[in-house]
């Protein structure tokens, strides 16, 4: 896990034309997302494709990546960060627990532009998989250079899952995804593009990243 300074990010909404600024306390984010051999080996289950187990895991529900957060959580001997509610309709996150979890998006963001202020932290056919280089492909992570802190493919491959709700009064439910794909088109893999679905939606472009409280 990469340790992420303190600091202050600002984010804004273009559908809204809203713009707020975020207080960001010391994190800890995984330099890739999670892999399909990490995700295999936590929940014993296969993933689609044992081609390449370095890719990142997709096919993902926002629901499916909360459960293996707590689950690798209890297989390392820490506090899950999540409980449900009796019905299951609710979620809570304890932002002092030791276990894993999803970035908020306003974490995300920090960690994805590592101090830089443009809409990527560096050339894109250097730091990403996009539609002009992928080949149509998802690939293994790391093969891209990282941004400043360390961190690969926060830009382009699989967009990543974020804890939070969207806009819960228009969208109800709905969960934020950040980063962009190899499906995607140069603009659309940006530290400041927003994408919202259901949280049981999965697709195969979309994964997640770990992120633990300090």
């Amino acid at each position: 896990m990469v340790s992420t300074p303190a600091g202050e990010i600002e984010l804004r909404d273009d559908r809204t034309k809203r713009i707020w600024k975020s207080e960001i306390k010391p994190f800890y984010l995984s330099p890739y997302p999670v892999t399909m051999e990490l995700y295999l080996a936590v929940t014993k289950k296969s993933p689609l494709s044992l081609s390449s187990n370095q890719r990142p895991v997709v096919n993902i529900s926002w629901n499916e990546a909360i459960y293996f957060c707590n689950l690798l959580s209890l297989n390392a001997g820490l506090t899950e960060c999540y409980s449900f509610s009796q019905d299951g309709d609710h979620i809570e996150c304890d932002w002092e627990s030791d276990g894993y979890r999803l970035p908020t998006e306003a974490e995300w963001q920090y960690a994805c532009k590592a101090g830089t202020a443009g809409y990527q932290y560096g050339e894109i056919d250097k730091i990403a998989w996009y539609n002009g280089n992928s080949g149509d492909s998802i690939h293994e992570v790391g093969k891209k250079e990282p941004n400043a802190w360390g961190l690969y493919d926060m830009l382009g491959n699989v967009w990543e899952w974020c804890w939070d709700l969207y806009d819960e009064q228009v969208y109800g439910s709905y969960r934020i995804f950040r980063g962009g794909s190899w499906a995607e088109e140069a603009r659309g893999c940006g530290a400041t593009c927003r994408r919202r679905s259901h949280p049981s939606f999965c697709i195969d472009d979309l994964g997640f990243r770990l992120a633990k409280s300090c």
